[in-house]
């Protein structure tokens, strides 16, 4: 049995390797309308590096994601994109595209991403995006763009990143954003252009979550005391695009090109700017402090009433009515902004969005809100239990101290003390007797009361000699002792032992 089994295997095995007749039916087909020379795999359509001039023309209609950079494109016809509803990400760089027109991009309501640079466009008309309505990033940079449309953007109502450095722009509206949205945007790359005209105050208006994607570095800007003011305030917040490209920051001290210095590097330039001129530019933010599980509640307060207003968390999260997607922010009918209880990921700069007719379209005020857990409060009972028990403690060892008899030992101890002292000499010491007869000096001796003391007359105490005084302290004090003169001070050292008690006198000449 078992050499049947093999003997089967190895004829299966066999047919496999050589192959039979129906062969070709178990090869895969190539994908429907799949192109030539491109790669089509699953929502996958990669037409990159074959040197197309031009678009293929059937598309696969399962295709998400098409890349036909590296190529030789030189124009896109109107309604190309029309089989592609499912498209999501289109990769056009690294072309020769010189113009985009109307109706390029129609059917492309699922875009999200667009990827146009390197190219060869040179200005921006007001319908060439119509119809990107979902597209979140849009990449611009490396054209030979000189011109845009004031309302080029104006129906990119979710775009977030928008790229346009290395071009050829003299000029950038930051009132309209021209016509984009400031709700949505985080990245504004506007670097390495021929930008010279800021206006410093659209500037100093602009949300703080827009100001920290705001590229502005290798213009030639104007060396200007307000915007030099404000490039410094970001730079001291920390906001990455002027910290990170800090030493790319240059102006043109005398409207010369061979005049650029850089911002942040020559401030004798800007040692004559007045620090009053740029403290009116920016609105400060609100500082707020709350505790974990305390309730909030913020107030989007606008110079005129608002017509629409939203915020942004600091996850930016767009919050309009009802509030956010886990529900723990709310936002009310007239624009403010409320929390039920505040959690620790509640922490950040809250940015409200008021638009109107009598307001600045991209009018903001910020929020800065610090989350706390709240400190313990202490036990006021334990404190007080343990301050009386303190105090009686205290109070017994004093009552103790007070009235409490001796113990028996110590008091058979102090009577033998006593008993003790009873039996020492009553002869005084060496320097009892000294001081006895040191006590007994006067200035006015009592045999001659009607005598004046002499001003010069003092006591002194000598240190005694180690031999020949036995430890004790001879005196002698002259009549007519000078202070001044110490050497009428003499000492009278007897001539006997130092048993004998004659010489232990205090001698006065």
């Amino acid at each position: 049995m078992a050499r049947l089994v093999l003997q089967g295997t190895l004829l299966c095995l066999l047919r496999v390797g050589l192959g039979t007749q129906d062969s070709d039916s178990l090869l895969p087909h190539a994908p429907h309308n799949c192109p030539q020379k491109c790669v089509c795999a699953a929502d996958l359509l990669d037409c990159a590096g074959l040197g197309l001039r031009e678009v293929p023309g059937t598309l696969p209609a399962a295709a998400a994601h098409l890349d036909l950079s590296h190529n030789a494109l030189q124009r896109l016809t109107p309604g190309w994109l029309a089989p592609l509803s499912r498209l999501r990400t289109l990769h056009l760089n690294h072309n020769e595209l010189e113009a985009l027109g109307r109706g390029v991009f129609t059917n492309a309501s699922s875009l999200r991403l667009l990827d146009l640079s390197s190219n060869a466009l040179r200005a921006l008309g007001r319908h060439d995006l119509d119809g990107l309505g979902a597209l979140e990033t849009l990449r611009l940079f490396n054209n030979h763009l000189a011109h845009l449309d004031e309302r080029a953007f104006h129906r990119l109502g979710t775009l977030s990143h928008l790229y346009l450095g290395c071009n050829e722009l003299s000029f950038f509206s930051f009132n309209h954003l021209h016509g984009l949205g400031s709700a949505h945007l985080r990245v504004l790359d506007l670097s390495s252009n021929r930008i010279r005209r800021t206006p410093v105050p659209d500037l100093a208006a602009l949300p703080a979550f827009l100001k920290n994607g705001l590229y502005l570095h290798n213009n030639p800007l104007p060396c200007d005391c307000r915007l030099y003011h404000l490039l410094r305030r970001w730079h001291q917040r920390g906001l990455s695009a002027v910290s990170d490209f800090a030493r790319e920051y240059t102006c043109l001290a005398f409207k010369v090109p061979t005049s650029r210095v850089r911002f942040f590097a020559h401030s004798r330039v800007f040692e004559n700017c007045s620090v009053a001129l740029a403290q009116d530019l920016e609105r400060p933010e609100e500082q707020l402090h709350v505790q974990v599980g305390r309730s909030l509640r913020l107030h989007c307060n606008t110079s005129a009433p608002a017509l629409h207003v939203a915020w942004v968390s600091p996850q930016h999260e767009l919050l309009v009515a009802p509030g956010s997607r886990n529900g723990s922010i709310a936002v009310l009918a007239d624009g403010s902004l409320t929390i039920g209880s505040v959690q620790p990921w509640h922490e950040g700069v809250f940015v409200c969005l008021a638009t109107g007719p009598r307001l600045h379209h991209n009018q903001t005020h910020e929020y800065n809100v610090s989350v706390s857990f709240p400190h313990p409060e202490p036990d006021a009972f334990n404190t007080g239990f343990t301050t009386l028990l303190g105090c009686a403690v205290g109070l017994m060892l004093v009552l103790l101290y007070l009235f409490a008899p001796p113990c028996p030992g110590c008091r058979r101890c102090y009577h033998r003390t006593c008993r003790c002292c009873r039996r020492w000499p009553q002869t005084p010491s060496p320097l009892q007797e000294l001081s006895a007869q040191s006590s007994v000096l006067s200035t006015t001796p009592p045999d001659a009361p009607s005598r004046k003391a002499s001003v010069h007359k003092h006591v002194v105490f000598l240190e005694p000699g180690r031999r020949g005084l036995n430890g004790r302290v001879q005196l002698a004090v002259a009549e007519d002792f000078d202070l001044y003169n110490p050497s009428g001070l003499r000492l009278k050292a007897g001539s006997e032992s130092t048993s004998s008690t004659a010489s232990e006198g205090l001698v006065m000449t």
